[in-house]
């Protein structure tokens, strides 16, 4: 359930002020929200992200029952560190003193470097990839996947993507340990939580199609880790001609993510409506070093709508490259939709 207005406002009243001479950043102001929001509704169980990385995030205060880290790939690399092993360095720093820790995928140095930490911490570990919980798994034409475990036969899950084949093998994992130490997770709420997550959740732009004549589909991935998936993932579609609304924010690995994507697609340069955002004509700059042919477009909007115009019945439309790009494209057809009813 989303936090009520009346809570928000609550909050920014009692702190605001009181924190200003400290300089919060939007980040660390709205995480102190929500703890301070959990706490008042006395929550039974807080699942919490972390923002830019491990050992230095503001999340990090909290003494948890599970850590997990899912992959490390480059991201918010001038302060994380300009390597794997130094991003995965910082983002071990989640390992506690004696709790478990739950790696959805690591290998070679990466996964020595977690095995370390967390010897170092008295910490038990376990990693998604030895323990196996799917036996296989296939994509339907629905755009779902069907998981086959022992313990859970024929488990639908809601989240499109290739990525999500590893993340599930995450959860299942995860929900194990949980299990392990006494949390009540009975099958049926896996089976619910698995089919229902964008109704339960709200959450978005995980291979989302949003239109099908032409077929549009958006993805928040924004990482070489995560845009690995969905050129694999567009390489398996069929389409006459295939149309990318790309942007990105100027701290990820712009150059890494241009040099994996297809060459033989129609570029849409953007960018999101956030100060971060990469220019716009400076992103076609950089897309045209990797031989990304297309235009530039100072929206996410007007950027859309040209790639629509342009697009026969049988074309494919990919919208991504940031969490924003696709916000502001959701946001878009929202107000969009909000304006053809009235």
């Amino acid at each position: 359930e989303v936090i009520s207005k009346e809570a928000v406002m609550d909050f920014t009243q009692r702190y605001i002020e009181p924190t200003r001479n400290i300089h919060p950043s939007f980040f660390e102001l709205t995480m102190m929200m929500a703890f301070d929001y959990f706490a008042a509704c006395k929550v039974d169980v807080a699942v919490i992200e972390v923002g830019l990385g491990g050992r230095l995030d503001s999340t990090n205060i909290i003494t948890p029952d599970l850590s997990i880290i899912t992959n490390i790939s480059f991201d918010h690399v001038q302060f994380l560190g300009n390597t794997l092993p130094e991003i995965a360095k910082e983002k071990a720093g989640i390992i506690k003193p004696n709790i478990p820790v739950l790696i959805g995928e690591a290998e070679g140095e990466i996964r020595q470097i977690f095995i370390d930490k967390a010897r170092c911490e008295n910490s038990p570990i376990y990693f998604a990839e030895d323990i196996k919980p799917i036996i296989h798994s296939r994509l339907e034409d629905s755009g779902k996947w069907i998981f086959e475990s022992n313990k859970y036969p024929n488990l639908t899950g809601e989240l499109g993507g290739f990525c999500q084949e590893k993340n599930a093998a995450t959860v299942l994992a995860a929900i194990e340990l949980l299990q392990q130490m006494n949390y009540v997770i009975p099958d049926k709420a896996v089976y619910q939580g698995f089919r229902n997550v964008t109704k339960l959740t709200g959450l978005q732009g995980r291979w989302q199609r949003i239109n099908d004549i032409p077929k549009v589909i958006c993805d928040t991935g924004h990482n070489i880790g995560g845009i690995q998936y969905i050129v694999r993932q567009l390489n398996s579609e069929k389409y006459r001609t295939l149309r990318i609304v790309i942007g990105m924010v100027n701290d990820k690995d712009i150059n890494g993510v241009l040099s994996i994507l297809p060459q033989d697609a129609i570029y849409y340069f953007t960018q999101a409506s956030i100060p971060r955002a990469l220019p716009a004509q400076e992103m076609m700059q950089k897309g045209l070093a990797h031989g990304l042919i297309g235009t530039h477009f100072p929206t996410v909007k007007e950027a859309y709508k040209k790639a629509i115009n342009d697009s026969d019945p049988s074309d494919l439309i990919f919208v991504g490259g940031s969490t924003f790009i696709v916000a502001d494209l959701l946001s878009f057809l929202k107000q969009k939709c909000l304006t053809t009813k009235m």
